[in-house]
């Protein structure tokens, strides 16, 4: 067992081509990658009716066209993080670019339900690739305070935002052209992420120590694939079925493993010594929260707008409109507030915003309407997500070593996404009990399906006010201070931009 090393010394130099005057298109090429893989996380789902039609798929057969995308994706981002501190963030990007712009031809293309499913594997393997790599790239980069928050700022409102886009450019494409179109979208977007590569600054750890720890890096990853396997399709197979009992038990076996690994192992894959930097360690946390009741908001509101209101895809796509640019506003707000403010207030500001938008939308009535009871919550949730994300991102991802910076940035998404598909399960099982609950006492079945989605707005506004909560528990100004004065100090000489 070999094992990569986590006390090497300064990151690499960047790579000759990267000068002074190019962080505005270097980030642009950053967020260009990021918006590819963030798209692809909700597009897909307006569209899954057509390709159930088109290929003559099965319900089961469709469900995998969603859960492996996010199987492969959650399962491989930590181990991606570190590959990319270890062999380059820059290659382990452009690797992925490259993976992700083919699976979107495959899928295009795809004449068969097995063809789509397996294009939508490799998505998720990219996606897993181009992630920590690119947020990594921005922390390592993005020397000067006031430029790393905005590029922050900028991969944020992708990040947030990105959800709405994927269901307003999913009904649009779908509508107007075929489903397969939302998969050839992705070509010219990776194709120009390539041709502007040589932009892009490198780093790496140093070139000396290239080992890696074979036995964390299986454990950590199959235990995640289990995880999110199990987290994915626990509501179709039953909570307490002998299938999601032992995915469970099989991921937490190989996740006790990776813990015991790591904390004896001379130099893990994680070393869990990265999670005494208490900034990183409670802004994963409420990252946890912060995805766990936010996902919902999508979901449960396209199924309103669709189910009730009676709108059409490409209707209920553009009435995400106005959470994207409310996303985008916030993160923009969140940017030089928090230059006076601090982190702190911003993100927990922005987390008690998120939490009155679940309460508005949790007061959605069953013959309700789209400008009177959905867009106020919608927008609030918006922007209150746009400003959280802001700090939020900057804590998780400064004040390591930048030899970790891809290992920090694949431990964010990776917490991103099991904050997501956590808090699916437990609020869809929340949702699903209550319209049970409601039949079961006589209720006409649609407004029981609203009965349902509020509750599950309810539980998403109590987690994200906890999420609130902690953070202003957990963090003191002594914390926040190393992240704020390490983006302040002057680029060393070996580090990138």
């Amino acid at each position: 067992m070999t094992h990569s090393s986590t006390n090497a010394g300064p990151t690499a130099p960047a790579e000759p081509g990267t000068g002074p005057g190019r962080p505005a298109l270097v980030l642009l090429f950053l967020c260009l990658a990021d918006l590819m893989v963030v798209l692809d996380a909700t597009i897909v789902n307006v569209a899954l009716p057509s390709m159930e039609s088109g290929l003559g798929m099965s319900q089961n057969s469709l469900q995998w066209v969603v859960n492996v995308y996010a199987l492969l994706f959650g399962g491989f981002l930590i181990l991606n993080g570190r590959l990319g501190d270890v062999f380059g963030r820059k290659r382990l990007l452009l690797a992925g670019v490259v993976v992700f712009t083919a699976a979107s031809v495959l899928n295009g293309l795809a004449t068969d339900a097995w063809v789509l499913i397996v294009g939508r594997g490799l998505q998720g393997l990219g996606g897993a690739m181009i992630a920590p790599a690119g947020l990594s790239i921005i922390n390592t980069s993005f020397q000067d305070t006031s430029m790393r928050t905005k590029a922050l700022a900028a991969w944020s409102s992708i990040a947030a935002a990105g959800g709405a886009l994927g269901l307003l450019l999913g009904g649009l494409l779908t509508t107007t052209l075929s489903w397969h179109w939302i998969f050839f979208v992705n070509i010219p977007i990776g194709v120009a992420v390539l041709l502007g590569s040589r932009l892009i600054p490198d780093s790496r750890t140093e070139a000396g120590d290239r080992s890696v720890d074979v036995f964390g890096a299986t454990t950590v990853t199959g235990g995640l694939l289990l995880l999110v396997l199990m987290l994915s399709n626990g509501d179709s197979w039953g909570w307490s079925s002998a299938r999601t009992l032992g995915v469970a038990g099989a991921a937490a076996v190989l996740l006790a493993a990776f813990a015991v690994s790591s904390l004896r192992g001379r130099a893990p894959i994680v070393p869990f010594g990265i999670f005494r930097i208490r900034s990183l360690a409670v802004a994963d946390l409420v990252l946890l929260m912060l995805t766990s009741g936010i996902f919902s908001m999508f979901f449960f509101s396209a199924l309103y707008l669709q189910h009730v209101l009676d709108y059409s895809p490409l209707r209920a796509g553009l009435a995400f409109l106005p959470a994207a640019v409310g996303v985008m506003a916030g993160a923009g707000l969140a940017q030089p507030v928090m230059g006076k403010l601090g982190p702190v207030p911003v993100g927990t500001t922005g987390l008690g915003l998120g939490a009155v938008g679940m309460v508005l939308l949790s007061r959605l009535p069953s013959a309700g309407s789209y400008a009177g009871d959905l867009l106020p919550g919608l927008l609030t949730l918006s922007v209150g997500l746009g400003v959280a994300f802001v700090p939020i991102t900057l804590l998780a991802t400064s004040g390591v070593p930048q030899r970790d910076a891809g290992l920090a940035s694949g431990l964010y998404q990776t917490v991103q996404q099991i904050g997501g598909a956590l808090g699916l399960a437990v609020l869809s099982t929340l949702a699903a009990r209550r319209a049970a609950d409601d039949l079961g006492h006589g209720g006409a079945a649609a407004a029981a399906q609203v009965a349902g989605f509020r509750s599950a707005f309810a539980g998403g506004a109590v987690i994200l006010a906890l999420g609130a909560v902690l953070f202003v528990a957990l963090l003191r100004k002594r914390h926040v201070e190393p992240v704020l004065q390490q983006t302040a100090a002057p680029a060393p000489a070996d580090a990138t931009g």
